[in-house]
């Protein structure tokens, strides 16, 4: 088959598409021809050697893929051969064909096209768990969701605003912050133009739970708008992970909960049972309307550099998705 390949750690440059053998899938796998996978930010890491894949998975790039099953393994039984299927994979995405674990496949809507399909499974999931598993979000409550334009960010503000709470959102653009509004978000700050903790005291007094994907510069204005028993979830550091001079009473006076978490390297086990109550929640709500994925572009995985490119620069609105031929 044919695969996207990083040819050494580096810029977008370093990738290109070369023939590999194909994966056999496991007793409980299925083989899935793929029509569109997505882009994330975990890809970018990995491409520069910064993000190896966890033991036993695949070293092609791609954690979410949506296509058609090829194939199973001689205990697969959920699914058959044609079925159109997306899902989680822990690596193997770029790829005429990867495998999954038939419990971490899910059924694509009809009215949903493969790439759609393709743009949901990581950032979705990882919202889901960030707000309802790990930040326990109550209908009611507000929300602060950084980077409200990514991918991640996209998903959130929609799981957020259906299960009734209140959402405000940072982003770099009037242009990202016009879309957050239309998802949803009630508060919107332009975090080159104006600080978040001012807007948030000025507006709703605090939050009760914080999403971050920077990291240390929003370390503090964070810790001082969340509310007491107030929640912080970190996914990423991307503005840096050190803070110097932290002063741990500030957790102690609000009885804040500080977490962190990612998704790829979790178990198999709890990625099975975070997708079944994900599909059985999300799956009704994209077939009706009420949420859908947010796709910024779609390229033909020929221009896969093109695609790491465009996310490195910022610039996407949602997820930028790989179509595979």
């Amino acid at each position: 088959m044919k695969a996207v390949w990083v040819r050494e750690p580096g810029g977008p440059e370093v990738l290109e598409i070369r023939e590999v053998p194909p994966p056999r899938p496991q007793p409980r796998e299925i083989l899935v021809r793929v029509k569109a996978a997505s882009v994330n930010r975990a890809d970018i890491l990995q491409r520069r050697g910064k993000y190896p894949p966890p033991p036993g998975a695949s070293p092609i790039l791609g954690l979410d893929i949506a296509g058609v099953v090829e194939a199973r393994g001689p205990e697969a039984r959920r699914w058959k051969q044609g079925d159109r299927v997306f899902g989680l994979i822990p690596g193997g995405g770029y790829a005429q064909y990867a495998v999954i674990h038939e419990d971490l496949a899910m059924p694509i809507p009809e009215s949903m096209s493969f790439e759609e399909a393709a743009a949901i499974p990581e950032v979705f999931l990882t919202a889901y768990q960030a707000l309802f598993w790990l930040g326990r979000l109550q209908p009611g409550e507000w929300v602060l969701i950084h980077a409200g334009a990514s991918g991640v960010g996209t998903a959130a503000i929609q799981l957020a605003r259906e299960h009734g709470a209140h959402v405000a959102v940072t982003a770099g653009s009037p242009r990202k912050l016009e879309a957050c509004r239309a998802l949803g978000a009630e508060i919107g700050v332009n975090y080159r133009q104006e600080s978040f903790e001012k807007v948030i005291r000025e507006r709703v007094g605090g939050v009760d739970l914080i999403l971050d994907f920077v990291g240390a510069p929003y370390w503090r204005p964070n810790l001082a708008v969340l509310r007491l028993d107030g929640r912080l979830v970190l996914l990423a550091t991307l503005g840096g992970g050190e803070v110097k001079g932290f002063d741990l009473r500030e957790l102690l006076r609000k009885r804040l909960t500080l977490m962190g978490s990612t998704l790829r390297n979790r178990s198999l086990e709890y990625k099975i049972r975070l997708t079944r109550e994900f599909a059985e929640y999300a799956l009704p709500r994209f077939a009706s309307g009420k949420l859908r994925p947010v796709i910024d572009t779609v390229f033909p995985w020929q221009r896969v550099a093109d695609a790491h490119r465009r996310i490195e620069a910022n610039e996407n609105i949602g997820k930028i998705v790989l179509k595979i031929d």
